[in-house]
Parts: structure tokens; C-alpha cells; sequence
């Protein structure tokens, strides 16, 4: 909003500079956007009267005209302005006169002609932007009066920026109210009377639309000369705050929207037909509004109509066909009340906006009213003459906002704000504010005034506190804390852990929905524990995961459309089961798909295989547990291929599962059968045991092969965990080094050569005791799988 700073000092004029002003507005909550001055400096600028107008006899454009500006003598002036007529008012540059970017006027001579001054534009002199002829003022402006007398030049144009809440400082007088308050002094606006009425014509009000409009008032004002100039004074004030002047009756409505905060419209009486109805929209509708755009109407604008149809939008703008002219001799004049809920995106949803649903949306009081009209209608009668009817008020107490009580607790203040007020200024801060209030048992018990809607809870009004007392006031300080060292959650670490292994492992973490498709879950879980969303965002994401794996699938799914060749993908996340009770368990999940590494000139395409996979998923076990903890069988999991499917077991507890995509489950969702992915259950695979420091031992190793031939059926882990289970701790390592069948090897039967690696940490090992051994490991593996040496 723009506002002239005279213009409020008008209304308070406290004894501080504009930036101090400026800088309390500020802190008001009233943010100071820009400040410039309001025009350029000029002097010898006087009103001065047209008294008779004849063409240059050698030139075309130009015209002699004989000007009275108070002096004794008429100044003859030659002007080339196509506007200037006989009997205008206009400003006269008289000479020695200094204008905005040029120096002392002089006396020029044109064609023969001498000009003894200049008529001015509104730009000339740093009054608007309009330079296409001279300036028009009222014939009401005193002649040879000086321009400084008339407009103050001494002023700054102020522009804040206003929170949503905060309308009823949309206006000078709220504005004026705000610095009353910080300054500890009075404010005034301008005494309004009744105007006494000399008519007995009315509009009858039907509100058909009360909810939207509880109140409306309407008058009529007959025979008013809408052909008068407006003020000087008064259209600088508006121009100044940043409207254009119209015509005399529509500035009176804009100066009294400006100066209360209640937006008015004034429609041409001879136009309307019949009783004025607020109401909705019936079928297809259409108005031509003032900007003479027409539209067809929605079924939730709120409308001004007469007999014949749509004459305003509510609140928004007015109807081209009923607007007030130059030509107008008789107005309606209305003052209304539309609720916020009802203007809110009205306009923008026909790509309007304007002063008056600006201030709608954010709530204007809805006590301004009678106010409003009385004081346009003295303006009006004053300025333009007129004779005036009786006002119809029509309202719905009903539907009219009231203003609650709000309580404020003498010890919130502390603990919201930090310091402790006076009781004295709490109560002085909320009377000045207009509040009623009344201090009881530490309690203030408020009522708000009608103009402040936005006071509704308790921190409402310790934020009005704080800012009367000013945010500079409050001292700044830091928490302070007794700060105390937790153990670890071994949850939290072991997510950690799993995830530095992953990135390092070149894969990607994403985060996806909760919520999945009801049939990808189904696949994914058998069970009938799948919890389903009451009020879910879209059909196809109805349902909580069971699986962190639907949501990795999904998002494969849609990398592939998009042609990415290489995915390595993760996640961490809650799962969600619907047993007897609703249990969240956090999982990590993982998928890959395409190559084993990024395409490289000086590498060759290798697709990723069961063994790749397999080997990520080992290196995030026995980053945390032994391999004696560790056990891997053959899965029956249905979402995983039949022959490459293996569930990990932590000290005897199921951890989770890893394998290859099941082919059905590929073919059903168009994709490609070389995916593999892993998921398991945090609560299974948090280490519980610290790790220790063990001592490496500095004595050489001893290694040995042995070549086995076994029954094929028989798993290599089987033989893994014989082979340890005959050693002593001296076996450090024992690893299968290569698989074969065929010639040589019995049918049904199949060789593994293994490696052995033995270490004391206290001596050399000698041969006896490592063939010892070795022996004891031959005794077992044949005792237990019928094993013998290969040949």
C-alpha cells in the first residue's frame, strides 16, 4: 500500500523525523518498502484562469491565450497545448518560475509573439506522467493562489508491505491508529455528521445472499454535477497513494476507501431498474464490467443486481452499463459489507484484481459502514452539489462476524517472550489498542474492537505486546542447556553403517511413497495383513508398504522408460504390518540392474550376476558379524527366482532375503530379468557386541590345498562349516578356489579344491602340527559327506 506521509500526519503527527517514523512502522509489523519524494521542487507556480483563447496567426499549433493570475494585468501566453479553452483553471508558470530539470523561465518569444509564462503539464511540474496537455484543476481553485498552498511539496510517498491478517491497516486512519499507539498519543480522522436529507427517494435492498453479505447500505444523491474538475488536494492525495483520478464522484469513493478502509461504489441511479438484490449467479450469466471486459459468471460470485440483471461484482468492480460519467445527474451511492470467505479468489479467478477485493479478502471492519457513506456523501454534496435521500440499511445480525473474548495469561508473556511487562503497560498497550479489557487473577480478559479480526488465541495478543514494546527492546539471549552425552541408538548406527557401505559400493539411495499399489503389494506379500488408507491420495497408492521392495521397483520402472541403462538403487525406510496390532519395523532394501560398472572405452559390457549381488549383501553382513554368525539357505521366497534365491540368517534369526527378481514378476511388469535385490529387517542385523581390538599376528602364515571329490547334492556351506568345526583357531582362512565335473570324476559326484591358511599368533607353526590338521579336517569331511582326496 502507498500512503502520503502528510497526509498521516494529518491524522497523528508525532514529534519524530520520517526515518525514525519509518522505522516504527516497520516494527509495527508494517514493512517500509520504498520511500520517494512525492514530487519534483519547483516555485512561481500559481492557479491562473483562462479568459480567452485565438490561433497564432503564423503558426498552426500554437494558440495565443490571455491569462488572469491575480495580477492586476492578464499575461499573454502562447501555449501549443491542444486542451487549453477559454474559462479553464489550469497552473502557470509565471516568469523567474524554476521547473524540474530546467532553469529560471523567461520570456520567450514565438513567431513573433511574445510569452510572458508557460501553462503547465501534470509532468512539467512533477505531478504524474500525463503530458499531453495542461494541467486541469477545479474552478473551485482560488485564482493566484500559489501551488505550495494548495498541495503539500514537502512530502515523501511511502510504500509498505502488509501480512495478510493485517487489513484494517489498509487505510490512513489505521495506519494512523498503529503510530498513535507507539507514540502514547492521540489520533484524529475527520468528524463525521448525518447529513440531513432533502429527498424522499430510495432503492429498496433485498439480500438474497446473506452469509456472503450481512450488511449493505444504499443511498441516492440526485442532481449532482459530475462534470466538476476534483480537487487538487484531492486528486494529489490519490495519486500520491497511487490512483489515477476519474471523475469527481468515483475519487470521493476512492479518497473515503483511502482514509476509513471501506471500499464504496457509486452506480448512475438512472441506469437501475427496480429493487437492488445481492445475490449468487443464476445459469449462465454474463456482465461488462467497468474495464469492459465481459464474462460469464461462476456459481459462487456474489453479485449486486437490479431488475434487469448483473450490475457489480461484489466487492470486486463495478458493471460498465451502470457506471457513474461525466454525464451522470443522479447516483446510487453503496457502502457494503462482504464477508472475507466470499471475495477470497473471487477476482483471481477472472484474472481481476483490484483495491477494493484486495481489502475485502482481508476483512474490513464491518462496523465502517454507515461511517463511510456519510462521509462520501458530505464530499459529494460539498464538491459536487446534490440533494440527498434517506439511507436503507438492510441487515443479517445473524451472519455478521462478532469479535470473541481472548484470555491472556499473566505467565505466557514470560515464557512466550522471554521477559516479564508491567501490568500497567499490558492493560494501557490493550485499551490504546481499543480493546475492553479487564485484569483479574492474572488474567486479562479482552475484547477485541470490530477492525481487529485477526486477534482470536492468546499468543495473538502477546504478539501485539511485543511489538508496542518494540522487538529492538527485547534483549537478546541465548538457551541455555545442561548438555549430557547418550549412548549410541544401535538402530541408528547400524542404518549408518549399511548405508556408508552401500554409497561406497556406487549405489544411489532414494526415498519413495509409504503408500503403494494395492496389486504390487499383493505380489510382494501373501499374507492379508496389508493396511489400507482410508482417504488415500490416489487409487494407485492406497495401501502401506510391507516392502521397502515395491517402492525400489517403482522407481525402477520409472528409470527405465526413461532409457537409464546402469541402476543401483537403496533404501531405508518403516514397513507397515496389520496383525493383531499395527507394527512398524524399519527396513534397508536394495536393487541393481544393467552393468556391473559405468560404460568405459577400456572395459567391456558385463552384466550383473547372482555372485556380484551376493557379494555386496556379504560385505554388509561381515562388516558387523562373523561369518560363524552368519547363515545363508536356499530361500522360498515368491518374489525371487527359484534357483538364485537365499535367506540370511544373524545368530539363528532371519535377517531378510536376496536374489534374483522372480521371471513372472519381470514378465508382468515389462521388465528385464537380470534384477536383483535384497531387503532386511534392521531389528535382525544390529550388532550387539563391540568390537574388540585383536593383535595381528606378526609370524608368517602356512597355506595348504586339498582337492575333495563329494556327493554334487551336498552344499559348499555344509562342507564350510565341517571343515571349521575340525580346526582350532589356528585356520584364519578357508576359501573354495575351484568347482569341476566331468571327466575324470565320477558321475553324480563333483570336485572342490580348497584353501587353507593357518596362523599362530604366538609362534612359527611347523609342518607337524599344520599336517595334523589336516588330517583331523580329511577325517571329518570324510565322516560326515563320505569325502575323499581327489586323485
Amino acid at each position: 500500500m502507498k500512503f502520503s506521509e502528510q497526509w498521516l500526519r494529518e491524522f497523528v503527527n508525532p514529534e519524530i523525523d520520517s526515518e525514525t517514523l519509518m522505522h516504527q512502522l516497520t516494527m509495527a509489523g508494517l514493512e517500509v518498502d520504498g520511500v520517494e519524494p512525492a514530487c519534483s521542487t519547483f516555485s512561481g507556480l500559481v492557479v491562473a484562469e483562462v479568459k480567452s483563447v485565438s490561433k497564432h496567426p503564423d503558426a498552426d499549433k500554437l494558440k495565443i491565450c490571455e491569462v488572469d493570475c491575480g495580477d492586476k494585468a492578464l499575461l499573454t501566453i502562447v501555449c501549443g497545448a491542444a486542451n487549453v479553452r477559454e474559462g479553464m483553471r489550469t497552473v502557470l508558470a509565471k516568469l523567474g518560475a524554476s521547473l524540474p530539470g530546467l532553469e529560471k523561465l523567461e520570456a520567450v518569444t514565438l513567431k513573433g509573439v511574445t510569452s510572458s509564462g508557460m501553462l503547465c503539464s501534470a509532468k512539467e511540474i512533477g505531478l504524474g506522467d500525463d503530458h499531453d496537455g495542461i494541467i486541469e484543476l477545479s474552478t473551485n481553485e482560488p485564482i493566484g493562489k500559489e501551488l505550495p498552498e494548495l498541495i503539500e511539496i514537502n512530502d515523501n510517498i511511502i510504500e509498505i508491505s502488509l501480512t495478510p491478517n493485517r487489513g484494517d491497516c489498509l487505510s490512513i486512519t489505521g495506519i494512523a491508529r498503529e503510530v498513535a499507539v507507539f507514540n502514547k498519543i492521540d489520533f484524529s480522522v475527520p468528524e463525521v455528521q448525518a447529513v440531513d436529507t432533502n429527498i424522499a427517494t430510495t432503492r429498496n435492498v433485498i439480500l438474497s445472499a446473506a452469509k456472503a453479505c450481512p450488511k449493505y447500505l444504499g443511498r441516492v444523491i440526485e442532481n449532482v454535477d459530475t462534470a466538476v474538475k476534483t480537487p487538487l488536494w484531492l486528486s494529489e492525495k490519490l495519486r500520491r497513494s497511487g490512483l489515477r483520478s476519474i471523475n469527481v464522484v468515483v475519487d470521493i469513493t476512492n479518497f473515503v476507501m483511502l482514509e476509513l478502509g471501506q471500499p464504496m461504489h457509486a452506480f448512475d441511479n438512472d441506469c437501475l431498474q427496480g429493487d437492488i438484490e445481492v445475490r449468487l449467479p443464476v445459469a449462465e450469466e454474463t456482465i461488462k464490467l467497468l474495464d469492459e471486459s465481459e464474462i460469464e459468471l461462476k456459481s459462487g460470485t456474489v453479485l449486486i443486481t437490479d431488475e434487469t440483471g448483473p450490475i457489480a461484482m461484489a466487492g470486486v468492480m463495478g458493471g460498465y452499463d451502470s457506471a457513474v460519467t461525466t454525464t451522470s445527474t443522479n447516483i446510487f451511492l453503496e457502502s457494503a459489507f462482504f464477508t472475507p470467505e466470499s471475495i477470497s479468489g473471487e477476482a483471481r479467478q477472472y484474472g481481476l484484481h483490484t483495491d477494493s477485493s484486495h481489502r475485502f479478502e482481508r476483512g474490513v471492519d464491518p462496523e465502517l459502514q454507515s461511517a463511510a457513506i456519510e462521509r462520501a456523501t458530505a464530499l459529494i454534496i460539498a464538491l459536487c452539489g446534490g440533494r440527498v435521500g434517506p439511507i436503507v440499511e438492510v441487515l443479517s445480525n445473524a451472519d455478521l462476524p462478532k469479535n470473541a473474548g481472548v484470555n491472556l495469561r499473566k505467565s505466557q508473556i514470560k515464557r512466550i517472550l522471554g521477559i516479564e511487562l508491567d501490568e500497567q503497560f499490558v492493560s494501557e498497550t490493550f485499551t490504546n489498542l481499543g480493546m475492553q479489557c479487564n485484569y483479574q487473577e492474572k488474567q486479562w480478559n479482552t475484547v477485541p474492537p470490530s477492525h481487529r479480526f485477526d486477534l482470536n488465541i492468546e499468543v495473538d495478543l502477546i504478539e501485539e505486546l511485543a511489538r508496542i514494546y518494540s522487538y529492538d527492546a527485547i534483549p537478546v539471549s541465548a538457551p541455555s542447556n545442561k548438555l549430557k552425552m547418550r549412548v549410541a541408538n544401535e538402530r541408528h548406527e547400524t542404518i549408518k553403517r549399511i548405508r556408508e557401505v552401500l554409497v561406497n559400493h556406487d549405489y544411489h539411495e532414494v526415498i519413495t511413497y509409504s503408500f503403494v499399489d494395492p496389486k504390487l503389494n499383493k505380489l510382494l506379500n501373501h499374507n492379508d495383513n496389508n493396511l489400507l488408507l482410508a482417504n488415500p491420495i490416489a487409487p494407485e497408492l492406497s495401501e502401506m508398504r510391507t516392502s521397502l521392495s515395491a517402492g525400489l521397483i517403482s522407481t525402477l520402472q520409472y528409470n527405465i522408460k526413461r532409457q537409464i541403462e546402469r541402476i543401483r538403487i537403496f533404501e531405508t525406510g518403516l514397513v507397515f504390518n496389520n496383525k493383531d496390532d499395527l507394527q512398524q519395523e524399519p527396513h534397508v532394501a536394495a536393487l541393481i540392474y544393467g552393468n556391473i560398472n559405468e560404460k568405459q572405452w577400456d572395459k567391456r559390457s558385463i552384466s550383473s550376476d547372482f555372485y556380484d549381488f551376493k557379494c555386496d549383501v556379504e560385505t554388509i553382513v561381515y562388516s558387523m558379524f562373523n561369518a560363524d554368525d552368519v547363515e545363508m539357505k536356499l530361500s522360498s521366497s515368491n518374489i525371487l527366482h527359484p534357483g538364485q534365491a537365499v535367506d540370511v540368517f544373524v545368530k539363528g534369526n532371519n535377517a531378510g532375503y536376496f536374489g534374483r527378481l522372480h521371471p513372472k514378476l519381470c514378465a508382468q511388469y515389462d521388465l528385464s530379468d537380470n534384477i536383483y535385490l535384497f531387503e532386511f529387517n534392521i531389528k535382525n542385523i544390529i550388532k550387539q557386541e563391540k568390537t574388540r581390538y585383536q593383535p595381528i599376528s606378526k609370524y608368517p602364515s602356512v597355506k595348504r590345498d586339498i582337492s575333495i571329490v563329494i556327493d554334487e547334492k551336498i552344499l559348499f556351506d555344509d562342507v564350510l562349516k565341517c571343515a571349521r568345526n575340525e580346526c582350532t583357531d589356528l585356520l584364519t582362512n578357508l576359501e573354495l578356489f575351484d568347482v569341476y565335473q566331468g571327466e575324470g570324476i565320477e558321475k553324480g559326484k563333483k570336485s572342490l579344491a580348497l584353501g587353507l591358511t593357518f596362523q599362530a599368533t604366538s609362534s612359527t607353526l611347523k609342518d607337524l602340527e599344520v599336517e595334523a590338521i589336516m588330517k583331523k579336517v580329511m577325517a571329518g569331511l570324510n565322516n560326515n559327506f563320505g569325502a575323499k582326496l581327489r586323485e
